[in-house]
């Protein structure tokens, strides 16, 4: 699993092989069975996550039962709940594993310590941090902006790699529609 981990990382930055095994040394792998949660609301997230192979979602559930999911992370991702991870507080979300899942875990404190002290590391979450907090913002103008059935095709546009691996109840959570509504798009999109 750690050869995954490595491999993204030496694609996108350069390490020498000490700046490797210092990695190495604190990454703990973990398996996620299908629809076991990684972390559970309430829990105090101590992680930085990547994802090796499978596929997550991240998703708050409402006083009546409603799931809101937030995002999706397939193969090649980072998860985890930021909010908790950097104020100790316990988490308002829930990760669970829509496929089974192998994961990489580093702990809060040991990922700060590779970031002080492998500069291309530090630059790699920073960009990775820039790039989320982009997604984050289309996504937010997307859901107060546009209409459902661009919603929908703005969601196969940006993860057709995914698309077929997730249930289509959940890609209605996660562009806020009913899946009455999506299943009415679908058909109309199937006629043209």
């Amino acid at each position: 699993m750690f050869e995954i981990f490595q491999k993204y990382l030496t694609d996108k930055i350069e390490l020498s092989d000490e700046e490797l095994q210092m990695i190495a040394s604190v990454c703990k792998q973990k398996k996620l069975r299908k629809k076991q949660f990684l972390c559970q609301e309430g829990d105090i997230w101590h992680y930085n996550a990547f994802i090796c192979r499978g596929l997550v979602k991240t998703f708050s559930i409402a006083e009546n039962g409603t799931e809101h999911i937030i995002n999706f992370a397939p193969e090649n991702y980072w998860t985890g709940d930021r909010e908790s991870l950097h104020s100790g507080n316990p988490s308002k979300l829930n990760i669970d594993a829509i496929e089974p899942t192998e994961v990489i875990l580093i702990e809060k404190s040991n990922f700060e310590k590779l970031c002080a002290e492998i500069p291309h590391l530090n630059q790699l979450v920073n960009q990775i941090i820039q790039k989320s907090f982009i997604v984050s913002q289309g996504r937010i103008l997307a859901n107060i902006s546009f209409t459902a059935e661009e919603k929908y095709q703005n969601f196969l546009d940006k993860y057709p790699h995914i698309v077929n691996r997730i249930p289509q109840h959940m890609i209605a959570s996660y562009i806020g529609i009913t899946p009455e509504t999506l299943t009415r798009l679908r058909r109309n999109m199937f006629k043209k």
